[in-house]
């Protein structure tokens, strides 16, 4: 039963109901020389294994993925990041925000609708983050599941606290003095929304444009990820449902059966058997 969870939650992750917005995520050439529009519409995720084909499958939003297409680009002196995206993979996220930062070209962030999660650490890469009035960054501590006995599951808490103290100076370097540690924790640990007009006043944008942003599809995310979220409830609860309910089952004993008497073969001629 458990390996038949985790292969069905698998498939939950890599193949999402219908209706699931299509996650853009692209780095091409802009009309501008040496110039790269990259967009990250959607989830960050890594690399996962299809089980329906039986293979590993290189994710389009992860840090390998982005490494190797921005080889393409040697000559790029500017990228423009535009992001609307719930997050995902705060492994992938993280070191898409380590290669950005690494890289010489000027880095501009657009933030298109939300940019929550591993997408806002993504989006302290840039050297210039710019808002729309009404968009938003979401903020919070790194989350991870985690299945073993007592001592591995304090290293995964222990895991995670590492994990979030490098996250935490990709806030504090883009904020450049403008937020103090003990706030920032303060936020992430409350998961904490960000206005366009907070995130200038904390470091972590740059210029706010009043022209408002369409956030049709930003609106369509959200709404598809609280859906998203609410079938994936439903399902875990299925499963505890089911274990309760054979939880309390009686177990049954089976008794060995009399044997049954040997079958005689009925005559053919009812009227020669009475003779015998």
């Amino acid at each position: 039963m458990g390996k038949d969870f985790v292969i069905n939650l698998q498939l939950f992750a890599d193949n999402p109901p219908a209706g699931t917005p299509k996650r853009i995520w692209e780095l091409k050439q802009a009309a501008q020389p040496n110039t790269l529009d990259m967009y990250i519409y959607g989830d960050v995720k890594g690399d996962y294994f299809d089980w329906w084909e039986w293979e590993r499958v290189e994710s389009e939003t992860s840090a390998n993925h982005f490494r190797n297409e921005l080889a393409k680009y040697p000559d790029a002196k500017q990228i423009n990041i535009y992001i609307n995206s719930y997050g995902g993979s705060v492994f992938e996220g993280t070191a898409i925000y380590s290669q950005l930062r690494r890289h010489p070209a000027e880095k501009v962030v657009y933030i298109d609708g939300f940019a929550c999660s591993v997408a806002s650490v993504i989006a302290m890469a840039g050297d210039r983050v710019i808002m729309p009035k009404n968009t938003m960054m979401m903020i919070h501590d790194a989350m991870n599941v985690a299945v073993g006995n007592a001592r591995q599951l304090r290293k995964a808490a222990d895991d995670l606290d590492v994990i979030m103290e490098g996250n935490r100076q990709a806030y504090l370097e883009k904020s450049n003095g403008k937020m103090e540690e003990g706030k920032l924790i303060e936020l992430l640990e409350a998961e904490t929304w960000l206005t366009a007009q907070q995130c200038i006043e904390y470091g972590f944008a740059d210029e706010l444009l009043e022209k408002e942003a369409d956030l049709t599809e930003a609106k369509q995310m959200l709404q598809q990820m609280n859906k998203t979220l609410e079938q994936q409830l439903n399902y875990n609860k299925a499963i505890v449902a089911q274990f309760r309910e054979l939880g309390k089952k009686p177990v049954q004993k089976v008794l060995p059966k009399d044997p049954e008497p040997p079958k005689q073969n009925k005559p053919k001629n009812l009227m020669a058997a009475l003779f015998r």
